[in-house]
């Protein structure tokens, strides 16, 4: 073989390769852009059904915002003989129930990640981990029985205790008054503070545990106790996302159906205890959408529905802001 030979055979044995090369590259240029689009499509899907069950909210509860007006946001009638409708009574035992369970899940949650991510031995951490997350897959109805047949009967036994030593207190002792029924608004907050635990309190776990363990190890390294650690360690380097999670048990809070309508009491009364029965917007809707006969009381309760919505719209918004928020200080802080 002379050397022209050699020469005129170079280019087609390079030649071979890049023919295959690019049989390769287009099934997998397809599968990018076929994938790229599905995807689109979903994420468009979403919304598109965000925003028509908002417009089906506000189509079918029209009527009676149109009726009412600005009265049906503030008016406490709820009298469906009458056709007089009000949400303020069933907005604020939304807001308040789940501010009560907040207010008892966030510091447990908090304690619970802590006592895994940094105390727990290693052998106790998978166990406690599970069973966290097996209250999660607990449906609501059954922690709605448990209240009703277990948890009330015996926190009616403990209302004659909270009356007597946190109703004494001045200006907030009218919130701790009244008979032992055992249902109420506070019940219904102490249970939905268990139904929503296991959210935060997981969310919170895996964040700490993904810390960087250097930074624990130099604080300790320095003398800080295991609690200054978590304070001025842990929590700024994770605060976006136990913000995060502590909005995404507030949602659960704000939308759950069964377990409040067991225990609340559905009363359509706004009272000032905590320990008297009261309702949510869920929990209304639930007891009485079936008795809705006429077209405004039907059209009442789809309105309640559409401020249900837009409550919880508001609080992934706010959430977004504040979380967009804590990201951009926490870049401007980097050096």
């Amino acid at each position: 073989m002379n050397g022209s030979e050699v020469v005129a055979a170079e280019p087609s044995a390079v030649g071979i390769p890049e023919q295959k090369s690019s049989a390769r590259k287009a099934p997998s240029v397809l599968a990018d852009f076929l994938f790229r689009k599905t995807t689109a499509a979903v994420a468009f899907l979403v919304a598109i059904t965000l925003v028509a069950i908002m417009v089906s909210l506000v189509d079918e509860g029209w009527k009676a915002l149109h009726t009412f007006g600005w009265h049906f946001f503030v008016t406490s009638t709820w009298d469906p003989v009458s056709n007089q409708f009000g949400a303020v009574v069933f907005i604020a035992g939304t807001l308040i129930s789940s501010l009560i369970a907040m207010v008892i899940a966030v510091p447990v949650s908090f304690g619970i990640a802590l006592f895994i991510s940094e105390l727990s031995p290693r052998w106790l951490r998978g166990p406690i981990s599970a069973a966290i997350e097996l209250l999660a897959a607990i449906p609501s109805i059954i922690y709605g029985m448990w209240g009703l047949l277990v948890f009330a009967p015996w926190f009616a036994n403990v209302e004659p205790w909270i009356t007597d030593h946190l109703g004494a207190i001045p200006g907030l002792g009218v919130l701790f008054q009244g008979p032992p029924m055992g249902i109420g608004m506070l019940t219904a907050g102490i249970v939905l503070a268990i139904m929503v635990i296991p959210f935060i309190s997981s969310i919170m776990r895996d964040v700490f545990m993904i810390t960087p363990p250097a930074l624990k190890e130099s604080a300790y390294a320095l003398g800080s106790t295991t609690w200054e650690v978590a304070r001025y360690v842990v929590l700024p380097f994770t605060r976006t996302a136990v913000t995060g999670g502590i909005f995404l048990g507030l949602g659960r809070a704000l939308g759950e159906t069964m377990a409040v309508t067991f225990i609340i009491g559905n009363a359509n009364n706004l009272q000032a205890s905590l320990l008297m029965p009261g309702s949510s917007i869920a929990s209304v809707i639930a007891n009485e959408f079936t008795e809705a006969t006429s077209d405004l009381y039907r059209s009442s309760l789809l309105a309640l529905g559409l401020i249900l919505f837009l409550i919880t719209f508001i609080v992934l918004v706010l959430a977004k802001l504040l979380l967009l928020r804590l990201d951009s200080n926490a870049r401007g802080a980097r050096p």
